[in-house]
């Protein structure tokens, strides 16, 4: 199993952490505590490791279509007024990733970004409906080849204390390809155009760069 590079220092953090916790149980308490902490230490480095973990997918490009930027559940999909960027009308889709998820996004289209910016915030419960405005958050807008543009926000939540954002203006992004990671907890949203057919429906599960999102406007 191969894991991210954003988790090595945790991951070795906390393998060091667990060996002298383990060692002080041992000097106190003898092989009967080892025999009782075997287990929190077990899952401990599991979830730590799961967390971390970098599925292999073969990603193919779908031209035309928004693939899932990220693995989680839909919970948002509704019009809104996006007033960042397009200042008008667009479909949200808003995918929410529990601590059990693969936490790498992915690129929903190919094009150029166009639009990055950063935004300092709070960290309220990812599904809260403030968090898409006022949590610590990343804004990218992809145009595609076609002439169509797609924002997606990657938002911290009440876990999540450190987004990390690989994007740049002006560099072509690839669909599938990997765009950032979210450290424990999150969200990320969805703006697409207005037409815009939406394939998937509230509380699907859905895998990043694999499941298709949604359709641009016909014509």
């Amino acid at each position: 199993m191969k894991f991210h590079r954003e988790g090595r220092s945790i991951i070795s953090g906390t393998i060091i952490g667990l060996v002298l916790i383990n060692m002080l149980i041992f000097f106190y308490f003898q092989s009967i505590g080892l025999m009782i902490s075997a287990l929190p230490t077990l899952v401990v480095l599991v979830l730590v490791l799961q967390f971390f973990r970098v599925p292999s997918r073969l990603t193919v490009e779908v031209d035309g279509a928004v693939l899932c930027p990220a693995d989680g559940k839909v919970v948002v999909i509704e019009e809104v007024e996006e007033t960042e960027y397009f200042e008008d009308k667009r479909i949200q889709v808003s995918i929410f990733m529990s601590p059990l998820n693969v936490h790498i996004n992915w690129y929903p289209i190919s094009g150029i970004v166009k639009y990055f910016k950063y935004h300092p915030g709070k960290y309220l419960v990812a599904w809260h409906p403030k968090s898409s405005a006022e949590n610590e958050r990343t804004t990218v807008v992809v145009k595609h080849g076609s002439g169509t543009e797609v924002l997606f926000r990657q938002i911290a939540g009440a876990v999540a204390r450190r987004i990390m954002c690989y994007a740049k203006e002006e560099v072509e992004a690839m669909q599938g390809s990997e765009f950032g990671f979210i450290k424990f907890g999150s969200r990320v949203d969805v703006f697409l155009p207005l037409g815009s057919d939406v394939k998937v429906a509230i509380n699907e599960m859905v895998t990043g760069s694999q499941t298709v999102l949604a359709t641009f406007p016909k014509g």
